[in-house]
């Protein structure tokens, strides 16, 4: 697919809208100065000067998708909490539909705290309840996914592996989709990694890939068994295995095999940056793009142009316009 076909294709993101189910995380920076050693412990003294918050885990892909102006539907659960608060405000300033959200008194909303002192990254400090939400809970979601699935084009399915995603959710959202046509695209934790029977695509990297398959990565013939593999056991429509800072195979279930890699310059962390491979694939296939193929070379191109920036994990329509300018003989 030609640059202008890609530009059209972007052009179209603001007229669609993606479901985003999944874990919805708040990511907290400290920031600040060390200034010596405590004199309680042998521990570094950090003087905090700023605090920031940015939407993290499914909230980052939602973030992401309305930077490149989609629509957003949000499902999932957030603590009864302040954190819990300031993530809805977050979204809600991103025009997102919060309606899908649970707000429980039961558990706290994930927050994962950086402190950073002299621009070194120092410590992570998590809060979070990992066990399954009650099926009480995934019931209202599904109802919630059910009654708005005519008015979304397709599915992203963010499973960090908090609680929210279970095999309950997972076969109400594939029966509600299917139902319907849209597509599903998943980037799971291994966790629940063999309980997607059936979306239209699993994204993983080469770790997570050999980790399932208990094939060793020694050339592109051990990664293609390893797609085979996972699309055998999984009896989705597509693979999709994020290689480092290389490239992406896809795998069809046709038997068809595309190794895809950056058209200029080497990506930033391509493996760390899923959730923003996944939203634009979600979006292409939204707004119409022709194959999945296409929809892959897309999400590279906005991988390698994402900021190496450890508080900016996504980019704007605008930068993925300038980039495929940029590009353009």
């Amino acid at each position: 697919m030609n640059t202008e076909k890609q530009k059209e294709i972007i052009r179209h993101f603001d007229q669609s809208t993606i479901l985003v189910v999944g874990d919805l995380m708040l990511d907290r920076y400290l920031h600040g100065t060390m200034t010596r050693i405590s004199p309680d412990a042998p521990a570094p003294l950090i003087e905090i000067s700023s605090e920031n918050f940015r939407l993290g885990g499914a909230a980052n892909a939602i973030n992401t998708v309305c930077e490149m102006g989609g629509e957003v539907l949000a499902a999932g659960v957030v603590g009864d909490d302040w954190f819990g608060r300031r993530l809805i405000h977050l979204l809600n300033q991103k025009n997102v539909d919060t309606s899908g959200l649970i707000e429980s008194k039961e558990r706290p909303t994930t927050v994962k705290t950086r402190v950073i002192a002299s621009h070194q990254y120092i410590l992570r400090l998590d809060r979070e309840n990992r066990e399954k939400i009650p099926p009480e809970s995934t019931r209202h979601i599904l109802e919630f996914i059910n009654a708005n699935i005519d008015k979304i084009d397709a599915v992203l399915l963010s499973d960090y592996d908090k609680g929210v995603v279970s095999q309950m959710l997972i076969d109400g959202v594939l029966r509600a989709t299917g139902t319907a046509a849209k597509p599903v695209i998943v980037f799971p934790k291994i966790t629940n990694f063999f309980n997607y029977n059936g979306v239209s695509l699993v994204i993983t990297d080469l770790e997570k890939a050999s980790s399932l398959t208990g094939i060793r990565q020694i050339n592109e013939t051990s990664i293609r068994n390893m797609g085979q593999w996972m699309l055998t056991h999984l009896e989705c429509d597509h693979i999709l295995i994020t290689q480092g800072n290389d490239m992406m195979s896809l795998f069809v279930k046709n038997g068809k095999v595309t190794h895809m890699s950056a058209r200029s310059g080497e990506l930033h962390n391509i493996t760390g940056n899923i959730d923003t491979i996944a939203s634009v694939i979600a979006l292409c296939l939204a707004s119409g793009i022709s194959t999945l193929d296409d929809a892959v070379q897309m999400a590279i191109i906005a991988a390698q142009v994402v900021p190496e920036n450890a508080e900016c994990t996504f980019l704007t329509r605008e930068q993925l316009m300038q980039t495929l300018d940029s590009m353009t003989p």
